[in-house]
């Protein structure tokens, strides 16, 4: 296996894929992150939350970087 560290000029459509799951994992889980914040009281809690949400968030962020 080859390691890179910057994503080649052309991918395959398995990576094409796999990076689609990677950026729809992440959107959800920013999804629910954002939702469960919306409906706790716990402060400690909320900001758990919005941490998790804007990692995600983040994450999402890469991955459209890596296919721009």
């Amino acid at each position: 296996m080859q390691n890179y560290e910057n994503a080649p000029a052309m991918i395959s459509t398995k990576d094409l894929d796999y990076l689609s799951d990677i950026y729809n994992w992440n959107f959800n889980a920013s999804k629910v992150a954002c939702h469960f914040k919306e409906n706790v009281t716990d402060e400690e809690i909320k900001d758990l939350l919005k941490r998790v949400s804007e990692m995600h968030k983040e994450h999402c962020k890469a991955v459209l970087n890596i296919l721009s």
